[in-house]
Parts: structure tokens; C-alpha cells; sequence
């Protein structure tokens, strides 16, 4: 991946106006594009396992949503039967 490590590691050379990774020129065509379909590839990788993690993310918060919901719901009806007027879960907390 291009990270801002292995952007350090280009170096220009104002002589020759050329750019060189590891010492190796980047000059003829077919060098410089065939490093180009490397890194796309490798930001093609990091995109889709970066989806992956966004959607299994997804999921997980989904379902803390729906446990902290039936959690709250459970609670205000234990407050309600211990004699609680208004359920705390329904209240404004003082600060809004």
C-alpha cells in the first residue's frame, strides 16, 4: 500500500527529472505503468477488505442498537413496576 513510509522512499531527481523508487528508474513506459496496476491493485485489496470491515461493522452496531433498545424497554418497565411515575428512559436528562 502507499503509505507516508513508502512515500518518503520516492525521491526526486531534479537533473534528470525523473523519479526513482529503490533505485530502480521509474523512465520507460511500460515500468512506470506496470507499478501503477501494482498499486491499484493493492488500493483495490485495501478498499474491498476496508467494505468488508464496514459491513460486518454495520451489522454489529445494528444489533447494539436493537439490544440497548430491548435493554431500556425492559428497564423502564421494571421502573414502572417498582411505582416510578415516568419511566427514566423517557425523561430528558437535565443538561438538554
Amino acid at each position: 500500500l502507499f503509505t507516508p513510509a513508502t512515500a518518503s522512499s520516492w525521491q526526486k531527481n531534479s537533473k534528470t527529472n525523473t523519479c526513482k523508487k529503490r533505485g530502480v528508474g521509474v523512465d520507460s513506459p511500460m515500468t512506470n505503468t506496470t507499478h501503477l496496476e501494482e498499486q491499484i491493485a493493492h488500493l483495490t485489496r485495501a478498499v474491498e477488505e476496508l467494505s468488508d470491515i464496514v459491513a460486518r461493522q454495520e451489522t454489529e452496531l445494528a444489533v447494539a442498537q436493537r439490544r440497548l433498545a430491548m435493554l431500556m424497554e425492559r428497564e423502564a418497565g421494571r421502573e414502572m413496576d417498582a411505582g416510578g411515575s415516568v419511566p427514566l428512559a423517557d425523561q430528558r436528562p437535565p443538561h438538554w
